[in-house]
């Protein structure tokens, strides 16, 4: 039973800088589209290395969005968390010259923050020494630079916090600004992850350990979530920014609601950095505990947007977990990862399925596993036809989790609920 003090909280903006498409019209369009983003890199050359491929954001300019000043002092990571978060206080119908800025948090997620702009920078002082390096470097790779800088540009002073919990981020951000909401911490909350991590060295170290995909000759083709030749991820960039309510409070400004957070639940496997638990036992218990924190049965979610990032071990290890967490109902709930379209963007990724999912709730359409052509006996689960699938849902569930073993749930309602 919910308790006296605690409110419903909902999602009335979204912003979005995805290499499928921008706001959430965009990204929309994009996932209704059906055609990955994924290319040969073109921001560096990948010649070097056994992966090749990543999915960009090739339309991105940031001085579409910002003065030229802001966006010279601002490294593209910050560019990202910024116009991502203006662009969802836009969506959700708020100035921020107009809102208390003490009553908004923010809270955002990213694996590696700055990390290739001080690449960047590097490469300036082994040529050129310290003269060479931009002065706000050091102001630009700490970890709440994203999410101080949205709250410096939007004047919001409330919790301004950065996680930097790998691949879970983007989730976790929104998990706990959903509770800070609720709780009654902050009236309102922009929450989701940033990842900007094309960069020479950082591409580099995840192709060295064999975790992206080889299929270099067929780039649209190369993140197969769940398939049975599937060969890792593909890295991708991206932003995308919440707006989290008190639901009362948008309902007397009659906002516009695209879904209800109702769950959140984590856990880590305490088991090893790269590898996921084999039993499963964690991820699921991270399902369960989303489940209950929402006053919900497995029987009840309609549908799940898995993790999927497309390696062998992963897939497999998620299916067995939601196995473990929906029993019986696994063979019906229907399962789609997402990122066969617009790749694997670290710590926005949970950021940016929990965009998808409060917008298939709003819209009525489950998405279909890109590139899902044979599916590994050893992932069976209900997938979403490839067509997709119109249905009008009234709970789902997204998954995250990230290098160390960091587990993350999060359960969505519809936004009508009575």
């Amino acid at each position: 039973m919910r308790e006296r003090n605690e409110r419903r909280v909902v999602v009335t903006g979204i912003g979005a800088l995805t290499p499928i498409g921008a706001g959430a019209d965009g990204l929309w369009a994009g996932l209704r589209r059906g055609e990955s983003a994924v290319r040969r890199v073109t921001r560096f050359d990948p010649a070097p290395f056994r992966s090749q491929v990543a999915a960009e954001i090739g339309d991105f300019d940031p001085l579409c969005y910002l003065e030229p000043r802001k966006a010279r002092r601002l490294d593209r990571f910050s560019q990202l968390a910024v116009v991502a978060s203006q662009m969802a206080f836009a969506d959700a119908g708020l100035c921020p010259a107009r809102t208390a800025g003490d009553e908004v948090a923010v809270y955002l997620g990213s694996a590696l923050g700055g990390i290739a702009y001080a690449e960047e920078q590097h490469a300036r002082y082994l040529a050129t020494g310290l003269r060479g390096v931009e002065p706000l470097l050091a102001l630009a790779v700490f970890g709440g630079a994203g999410a101080t800088n949205v709250a410096i540009e939007l004047g919001l002073r409330g919790p301004a916090v950065g996680n930097a919990n790998s691949c879970a981020s983007g989730a976790i951000a929104v998990g706990e600004a959903f509770r800070l909401v609720r709780g009654g911490g902050a009236r309102v909350a922009l929450a989701g992850g940033v990842e900007a991590p094309l960069a020479p060295l950082t591409f580099g170290a995840f192709a060295l350990i064999k975790a992206m995909s080889s299929r270099n000759d067929v780039p649209e083709r190369a993140s197969r979530p769940f398939d049975a030749t599937r060969d890792g991820f593909v890295m991708g960039e991206g932003a995308a920014v919440l707006v989290l309510e008190d639901g009362e409070h948008a309902r007397r400004r009659g906002a516009h609601v695209y879904a209800e957070v109702r769950g959140y639940g984590a856990s880590n496997d305490a088991y090893h950095m790269t590898a996921p638990l084999p039993s499963g036992e964690q991820a699921a218990r991270a399902m369960r505990l989303a489940l209950a924190e929402a006053g919900l049965g497995p029987g009840e979610v309609e549908y799940l947007n898995a993790h999927a990032t497309g390696t062998p071990l992963g897939d497999a290890a998620e299916a067995l977990a939601i196995r473990l967490a929906f029993g019986a109902h696994a063979d019906l709930l229907p399962v789609s990862g997402t990122k066969g379209l617009y790749g694997h963007p670290l710590g926005a990724s949970g950021a940016i399925e929990a965009a998808l999912v409060a917008l298939a709730l709003d819209r009525g359409w489950l998405p279909p596993t890109a590139n899902l052509e044979r599916p590994d006996p050893a992932c069976r689960l209900a997938h979403v036809a490839p067509d997709g699938r119109e249905a009008a849902i009234a709970v789902a569930m997204t998954n995250s989790f990230g290098f160390g073993g960091i587990n993350a749930s999060l359960v969505f309602g519809r936004g009508d609920r009575p």
